[in-house]
């Protein structure tokens, strides 16, 4: 007996045609924005409390700033780069277009001059926020951006921005990185060699362009075709040669003469002394080629970076003119953290930094859980993390439940005033107690030698 040919898909066509409805991971969010689950929230969070905690220790005070602006009074404190790429959109309540702030900076800049008027200077600031801004069409940039900085506000010292870098190099220890560098500039060092130049804007561009590449030979072709002085074209083809430790200082100093550049050289050489004091030399390079920070920024600039990551972790220097744009006129310079940036770099290393684990997870089988409660909160009023199993399964299922959610131990309550059971999930190493220890003053859930 012959049958026909069975008509029903086979089971890699019927997973093709499920998968046509159910939505990736990638779809359900738009491009350049994540979901971060516990252990890289718990990382974000770490970073964010380390970081606080050093600007605090400096004496800088956190403000909090809004996720919306109106647009027209943002975009006072940003240059074009950041215009371009802001997320602006109409607010149906008032009727004016309102945007997600690019940078905190510019907030910062507003707050300080409308709003803290009567408060002597300087000040300091601090803050941590998200961020929005239009990226390129490539995979992996993110639009949504997590910073942490500070600002300070009233200064125009070399100390001032000699503290600025001694603070990010303190951060970056603080949250466990060994290996850095500090990139500084001196944006007035490269505007006095362009101020004496006549061209066009876009040849000034492509100048630009080429030097912050260190393309020398681009340079080279476009310094060729231009009717410019010899010394001028010596003193840009230099730049992107000015690279490496103090010692550029004199060479730059040699070749280019202008008051402008001159004055920059004497301030960045007065920001070293001071960061002599700090003892922070090993960690610090000169680059007076870098000039693609925000347009914003008058003198002292620097970036951090961490090995294996080729865009900068933090970023800062002095914004003298900033406030102004908002109606009141102050020295300022400050720096931020790109957060999502650091965690990238960091991730590995940040395992043995954060701290995943909830202490207790607390198992009673039986109907009455009161026992169980009390202990919950006898452990929490010590300091503790404790969850109670609220499912009603049996012993082996909640250690393993305890050892997939990263419980440290767990402790099982019987009845009949029996004593505890601790068991440490890790190792099932078991010990015993009552209740009367975990609420005695000296009790400690992790003696020594437990663990």
């Amino acid at each position: 007996m012959t049958f026909g040919t069975d008509k029903r898909p086979d089971n890699r066509i019927k997973s093709k045609m499920l998968n046509q409805f159910i939505p990736t991971q990638e779809s359900l969010l738009p491009k350049g924005v994540k979901d971060f689950l516990p252990l890289k929230a718990v990382k974000i969070d770490y970073l964010n409390r380390t970081l606080a905690e050093v600007f605090q220790h400096w004496g800088f005070r956190p403000v909090v700033t809004p996720s919306l602006e109106n647009l027209d009074v943002l975009e006072n404190g940003l240059g074009a780069g950041l215009r371009e790429r802001t997320f602006r959109f109409d607010d149906r309540q008032s009727g004016k277009l309102v945007a997600f702030p690019p940078d905190i900076t510019p907030q910062i800049a507003r707050i300080f001059a409308t709003r803290m008027q009567d408060l002597p200077l300087p000040l300091r600031l601090c803050y941590s926020g998200r961020v929005l801004r239009h990226a390129e069409q490539q995979a992996g940039k993110d639009r949504e951006i997590f910073q942490a900085g500070v600002e300070l506000i009233g200064l125009e010292s070399a100390e001032a921005d000699a503290e600025m870098i001694t603070m990010a190099i303190e951060s970056l220890q603080a949250i466990g990185a060994r290996e850095f560098t500090v990139d500084i500039g001196q944006v007035e060092f490269f505007n006095g060699i362009m101020a004496e130049l006549d061209l066009p804007a876009a040849a000034l561009q492509n100048l630009r362009e080429a030097i912050v590449r260190k393309d020398n030979s681009e340079l080279k072709s476009l310094l060729e075709a231009l009717p410019i002085s010899d010394r001028s074209k010596e003193e840009l083809q230099i730049l992107p040669r000015l690279f490496g430790g103090r010692e550029i200082l004199d060479k730059a100093a040699n070749t280019v003469r202008n008051a402008r550049s001159q004055a920059a050289l004497d301030n960045l050489d007065q920001v070293l002394d001071v960061l002599d004091v700090h003892d922070v030399a090993n960690h610090l390079t000169l680059d007076l080629a870098e000039i693609r920070s925000l347009d914003y920024h008058t003198g002292i600039t620097f970036q951090g970076f961490l090995p294996g990551l080729g865009r900068a972790v933090c970023s800062g220097g002095r914004y003298d003119n900033l406030t102004a744009r908002y109606g009141r006129q102050a020295p300022a310079t400050g720096f931020t953290f790109n957060l999502l940036n650091l965690l990238f770099a960091l991730d590995r290393e940040l395992e043995n930094q954060v701290e995943n684990r909830v202490d207790v997870l607390l198992f009673q089988a039986g109907a009455d859980k009161k026992p169980a409660q009390r202990i919950a909160r006898a452990l929490r009023n010590k300091g503790y993390s404790a969850a109670r199993d609220m499912l009603p399964r049996d012993l082996e299922t909640s250690l393993a439940y305890a050892g997939k959610m990263k419980f440290t131990y767990l402790m099982i309550i019987s009845e009949n005033d029996q004593p505890l059971r601790l068991i440490r999930v890790a190792d099932s190493q078991e010990r015993t107690l009552t209740l009367a220890d975990i609420v005695a003053d000296e009790f400690i859930l992790n003696p020594a030698g437990d663990k």
